[in-house]
């Protein structure tokens, strides 16, 4: 594998008109309220987070842009359906308030939520060309580094009993 994924690169005209057709659009005012509202909340975990509130806050704010991820790789079609029936797992957890960790919880209830979500996309990379996770994406940044970053916080900061209930469900899914 080279490293061409890690780099950002502006895709060629006939490249995108072919990964258009699986890309799911946002309405610009939408995604404009929706920056607007993700940079508030930014500023306010910065402020009121301390340095690892701060940290936390920054992965989970990828979050929203991960589940985008997986709502356009259920729509591709290089997505082996296999694979598809996970991501709509991984989708279905993250949308219901029965969790590993309960939502309500301010900022460490969605933990379980991005930590499944991103061991799920470790294992998709594994079946699927990580071009593919790379297309879809439109969050900031590399996602396969966000990945490895977040997988790497998880294991030195989350409950281990937290982590093996995640991988357990993960398991049963796929």
């Amino acid at each position: 594998m080279t490293n061409d994924i890690y780099e950002t690169t502006e895709i060629p005209a006939a490249e995108r008109e072919k990964i258009e057709e699986f890309v799911i659009d946002m309405d610009p005012k939408s995604f404009a309220f929706y920056e607007k509202l993700r940079r508030k909340a930014k500023d306010w975990s910065k402020d009121k987070g301390g340095k690892i509130g701060n940290k936390l806050g920054e992965y989970l704010f990828l979050l929203p842009d991960i589940f985008i991820l997986l709502t356009r790789l259920m729509k591709d079609k290089r997505v082996p359906i296999k694979r598809k029936l996970m991501v709509g797992g991984i989708i279905s957890y993250i949308i219901l308030p029965i969790d590993i960790i309960p939502d309500f919880i301010p900022m460490i209830g969605y933990v379980d939520d991005l930590v499944l979500a991103v061991m799920g996309l470790k294992i998709l990379i594994n079946d699927t060309d990580p071009q593919v996770l790379a297309e879809n994406w439109s969050g900031e940044g590399q996602i396969l580094n966000h990945v490895q970053k977040i997988l790497d916080a998880a294991d030195k900061f989350l409950d281990k009993n937290i982590m093996t209930r995640i991988k357990q469900w993960l398991r049963k899914m796929g």
